[in-house]
């Protein structure tokens, strides 16, 4: 057969057809680095060669090419050449982590050097990872760092050196979990993979940068590697990547969402959206915290199951008629709180168009109407009977202010969309009253140009300071307690908005939606209720005043009947019938009654007027006092335990009083044929001492919770258990002077825990 080919010859496998040829322009090609040791000692490189022991030896020396126990073989093999040898040795590379094939052939006097390395999938895998950015490491399986990539190196913020030999339960990782807390070595997800010999992927884990001296989030994956027949995992590729920013703006949108949520939740309201065509569809999460209504509840019309039956029709029929008609959507209904009490609430919604005109989805509140009706009334009864309330002032005053708050928030809002520019794209009648003009006129207008172009002070007002064309920018929700907005009149008008972005259909802002109300009234309101509280501290200070003097002057007359009482009966002893030494008895018993309210209410009075300092008073000191002072009613067959090792700021006889007061009351009112007991304790609560009195007595209704703590309020006949009713009121009293709080918690039959908060001692 002939060749088919020109050019093209039978192979010669003697390889005596290469005689003559000059090779060096193939040695000097190839891409395997290749080196030309001459007998005089000089030594030629190919570029492959001259490349990689420049990065090796910066003096050009062939042997840095290889790891120290490879290099005594090469260079055997070079001795074996000069005497006409040709060897090849298996060789271990610096810069690889596969080994290398070394061939030293004898070659015109001298010795060829040829270099192969062979490419290792893990060394591959190694390059792979730096290249997307990837840390990766290979691991034992005691989990030691057997090898890491560069990008490894840079996440962690450490050498290689460092790396090798580190293991997963290095405490010096201070690894934690997202929630703040240690993460175990134990539990790393190497040490997890190489146990249970199955991958575990994307573990979120905070570790230690040294560099920085910061922590830094890794999301980290863990795969197994077994050796072939064998059950047990050899090594663990552990694959991670630094998610720090990622995490920082995470949790940064978690808190600006939980600051967003809190302020609408302090306005008692349930903000909701709905798709374009009315569709009430999840996440609703405002709805689903008041009614208690899960997702699947309260889909599409599903909602209507939250409202009172009688007021569902006119509901549905006001919805469907501002959907159809894309009018604002104003009604009032009774909606089922999630403990199933009705709670009456006005409702308004807006549709959102966008820049085509068309409703892009529809906005709208519910707010709770029962609280502000309350507060009106609250308020009228307060100015009709200020006397009358000083008795429950406290608790009451605290509700005056959270229902004014309520109130004074509460009001109608104007609510008006923008599109990106800030070009006014619908408004509400309630926005156009607002700033005095009509939804048409807003209409198409540069909203900051049009009403919030100056500063209360004149000053004009950047766009680019402006909170709502920062969100137009960022997207990021706002809101803004108080501001000034302008009337057409020119008058500065106080406003308080919160303003939330709007996306297109690419997820990009679109424009933002504004809910403004006019504050004016509410700046009226907290002066009045300003005034009023200094009206109530007046009060107070007169009928405190009076109570003193009037108990102290009634001491004299008391006296004098007692006095004269007593002299009667020793005087005519056996003299007067039964019935008049009855008379006489009970005329005395009603003396020792008025002499011990009086004494109480002298005692009330005085609580507080010192203005002794506060000085730093051990528990422990002044719960042995108390214990004194009850020692009557322990040798009863009581008992009472404390343990109480914190230190308050506090005046050491109102204190005792205080506790005396409470240890007295679990002692007294036991329940029949059971001994009493009382355990005191304390725990510190950031700036707080909390102190726990828990009895094992007859209980208290929580009807009456709060009444008990009311000056002269007796729950039982004075015939079952002694007492005016003072104590417990000296106790909220003694408590609200150093800047605490007292409350009960009890149920009948099951015996009571008064919780005391007292001002902590500030540690250095």
């Amino acid at each position: 057969m002939t060749d088919a080919q020109p050019g093209l010859g039978r192979p010669d496998g003697s390889g005596t057809g290469f005689a003559g040829v000059d090779a060096s322009a193939l040695l000097a090609a190839l891409p395997d680095p290749v080196a030309l040791l001459h007998p005089g000692g000089e030594v030629t490189l190919n570029a492959a060669a001259q490349e990689r022991i420049t990065r090796a030896s910066p003096q050009g020396d062939w042997q840095a090419l290889f790891q120290a126990e490879s290099a005594d073989a090469v260079r055997a093999a070079v001795m074996g050449a000069l005497e006409g040898q040709t060897s090849r040795v298996t060789a271990r590379a610096v810069d690889t982590v596969a080994p290398a094939l070394v061939t030293v052939s004898p070659a015109g006097g001298g010795v060829l050097i040829h270099l192969h390395v062979a490419r290792d999938p893990l060394e591959v895998a190694l390059e792979l990872m730096d290249s997307l950015r990837l840390g990766m490491t290979v691991q034992a399986p005691d989990s030691r760092i057997l090898h890491a990539n560069r990008a490894a190196e840079q996440i962690l913020g450490l050498s290689l050196d460092q790396l090798t030999g580190r293991d997963s339960m290095d405490p010096r990782w201070q690894a934690i979990h997202p929630d703040g807390s240690a993460f175990p070595g134990d539990t790393h997800p190497s040490v997890q993979a190489l146990r249970s010999g199955e991958a575990v992927y994307h573990v979120p884990m905070g570790i230690f940068h040294p560099p920085s001296g910061e922590q830094r989030w890794l999301d980290v994956t863990a795969l197994p590697r077994r050796a072939p027949g064998s059950a047990q995992p050899k090594q663990v590729t552990t694959v991670f990547n630094d998610v720090t920013d990622l995490y920082t703006t995470q949790k940064a949108l978690r808190g600006s969402e939980q600051r967003f949520r809190s302020l609408v939740e302090a306005t008692a309201q349930i903000v909701w959206t709905t798709q374009p065509d009315g569709a009430f569809l999840p996440p609703q999460l405002d709805w689903e915290a008041f009614t208690g209504q899960t997702p699947e509840e309260y889909s599409q019309a599903g909602w209507l199951g939250a409202l009172h039956p009688e007021d569902r029709a006119h509901a549905i029929a006001a919805w469907e008629g501002a959907v159809a008609a894309r009018r604002p959507y104003i009604t009032a209904y009774r909606v089922r709180r999630a403990d199933g009490v009705y709670v009456a609430m006005d409702a308004r919604g807006v549709p959102v168009l966008d820049e085509r005109g068309a409703v892009s989805e529809w906005v709208g509140t519910n707010t709770d109407v029962t609280e502000l009706r309350a507060a009106q009334q609250e308020l009228m009864d307060a100015n009709a009977d200020l006397e009358a309330r000083v008795q429950t002032r406290t608790a009451e005053l605290a509700q005056v202010t959270r229902f004014s708050t309520l109130l004074l928030t509460a009001v109608g809002e104007g609510i008006f969309g923008l599109d990106p520019r800030g070009v006014t794209t619908f408004a509400n009648p309630a926005a156009a009253r607002i700033f005095g003009h009509s939804v048409e006129s807003m209409i198409g207008q540069s909203q900051h140009d049009l009403i919030h172009h100056h500063h209360e002070d004149g000053r004009p007002y950047p766009v680019s300071e402006c909170p709502i064309h920062q969100t137009l920018r960022d997207g990021q929700t706002r809101r803004i307690e108080r501001d000034v907005m302008w009337h057409a009149s020119g008058r500065a008008v106080p406003v308080a908005y919160v303003v939330t972005s709007t996306q297109d259909a690419s997820g990009q802002v679109g424009g933002a939606v504004v809910m403004v109300q006019d504050i004016t009234e509410r700046e009226q309101a907290r002066q009045q209720l300003h005034e009023m509280i200094e009206n109530l501290e007046r009060s107070n200070q007169d009928l405190e005043q009076f109570a003193y003097v009037a108990s102290h002057d009634l001491q004299e007359p008391l006296r004098t009947i007692g006095s004269y009482t007593e002299l009667l009966a020793r005087r005519y002893s056996g003299q007067l019938d039964e019935r008049a030494g009855q008379y006489l008895t009970y005329t005395q018993g009603a003396v020792e009654r008025m002499r011990s309210l009086i004494q109480d209410l002298l005692a009330f009075a005085r609580t507080g007027r010192q203005d002794t300092p506060l000085t730093p008073l051990a528990l422990n000191d002044l719960m042995a006092a108390a214990a004194s002072n009850v020692q009557g009613t322990l040798q009863g067959g009581g008992t009472l335990t404390w343990h109480t090792p914190h230190s308050v700021l506090g005046q050491a006889s109102l204190l005792t009083q205080l506790l005396t007061n409470l240890v007295s009351n679990g002692l007294k009112f036991c329940a029949p044929g059971q001994p009493p007991q009382v355990r005191v304790t304390s725990r510190l609560e950031g700036a707080f001492v909390h102190l726990s009195v828990q009895d094992n007595g007859i209980g208290i209704a929580p009807e009456y919770h709060t009444r008990v703590f009311d000056i002269f309020q007796r729950l039982h006949h004075r015939d079952s258990f002694a007492g005016n009713g003072m104590g417990l009121a000296i106790c909220r009293k003694i408590a609200e002077h150093h800047g605490g709080q007292i409350w009960v918690e009890s149920s009948p039959g099951q015996g009571s825990t008064f919780q005391v908060s007292l001002p902590a001692v500030p540690t250095p």
